[in-house]
């Protein structure tokens, strides 16, 4: 296992990059603790994969320096990193057996067959792949087959760091928290550190302690699952991650106090504002939006039943500000009035949280 240290990486695919727009990945710098679970997090193309393959050794980044406990790895091969990764699609050997797939890292390394043995049965009874060892990998489902890639990057225990680059693409829906579960599970019990790519936010917050989230190659927020839930750095967390997403306003502020439609809004850092008042918003998420006998006055437009919960969209104006209503609560018809819990709104100026 090993600490890991980005320093100001940049890395373009261009001979002559020019612009940002050029940059795959602009510049950043993060560390990732010996032991953790962590996951890179944002939509496709922002970036995410081609930093776990810098990290990997299998692409070369244009400027910057990766640590591995403090030893400098850029130029060194994946096979020297001591890495395992877990691509996107399956990669087996389709001639051999489920056991002999998850057996191919362990004996490749000189492992005794007794050692071989207890740890493929360890790793295919966490990912129910008992009854399936004698079969040919030819014959599993791409369920199955992902199964045998995610066991295979698990099966050592000498391995400085695991990367998952969206390994559950393949997988049906019913079986991914399953697999996310015993995956938690795995990192509990032996500790290694992974790293664990997707664009799906149920997948990020699940599995790791903590999310690096990106947008356009920068890393915008990195923090606990709770710190991007409840306080987003910048309006694209707030709008990644929820479902709905964080509800952004124009507003303004006058004397410390937050002003939205005309209407006072109480926030935790308005009286922190100390600009000119351009490119302002408030943001709130729906959880934290209830209604009230007074407040901000909207129309109701839409009720949609989500199971223990109703989304409700009211619009404010030419904006929409969606709420989460527990089921047996009444939905006012028409003209409402709404309350932000005032410990969970905040102001943003240029979409960067104010502190």
């Amino acid at each position: 296992m090993a600490k890991i240290t980005l320093q100001d990486l940049r890395h373009s695919y261009r001979g002559n990059p020019r612009n940002d727009d050029d940059w795959a990945l602009k510049r950043l710098t993060l560390e990732w603790r010996d032991g953790g679970a962590y996951a890179l997090l944002g939509p496709s193309g922002c970036g995410k994969t081609t930093l776990l393959n810098i990290i990997s050794g299998l692409i070369r980044p244009s400027e910057g320096r990766i640590l591995f406990d403090g030893i400098d790895v850029t130029d060194a091969t994946p096979e020297l990193r001591n890495i395992a990764q877990v691509f996107q699609f399956p990669v087996v050997y389709d001639t051999l057996t489920v056991y002999d797939n998850l057996a191919f890292p362990l004996r490749n390394r000189g492992v005794g067959e007794a050692e071989v043995d207890r740890i493929v049965r360890q790793i295919a009874a966490m990912l129910d792949l008992e009854s399936t060892l004698t079969q040919r990998a030819s014959g599993l489902s791409a369920d199955g087959k992902q199964k045998i890639s995610l066991g295979r990057g698990l099966v050592r225990s000498d391995v400085n760091v695991i990367m998952f680059d969206e390994p559950l693409t393949v997988i049906d829906p019913h079986l991914k928290w399953q697999l996310r579960s015993k995956l938690k599970e795995l990192h509990h019990r032996i500790g290694r550190t992974m790293i664990y790519v997707t664009h799906d936010q149920t997948e990020a917050l699940t599995f790791a302690d903590e999310v690096t989230v990106m947008k356009d190659g920068m890393i915008v927020q990195t923090g606990t699952p709770v710190d991007l839930f409840e306080r987003p750095r910048h309006v694209f967390v707030g709008h990644f991650i929820g479902s709905p997403g964080m509800n952004v306003l124009r507003c303004e502020v006058k004397g410390g106090k937050a002003l939205v439609a005309g209407q006072p809004v109480e926030s935790v850092n308005a009286g922190r504002y100390r600009g000119a008042g351009a490119g302002l918003q408030l943001g709130v998420r729906p959880e934290f939006v209830k209604f009230a006998s007074d407040g901000i006055a909207v129309d109701v437009v839409k009720v949609a039943d989500a199971g223990r919960h109703r989304i409700v969209e009211t619009r404010l104006g030419d904006e929409v500000v969606n709420m989460l209503q527990p089921e047996d609560e009444a939905v006012p018809q028409g003209r409402a009035h709404l309350r932000f819990d005032p410990a969970h709104t905040q102001i943003y100026e240029d979409g960067w949280i104010v502190d």
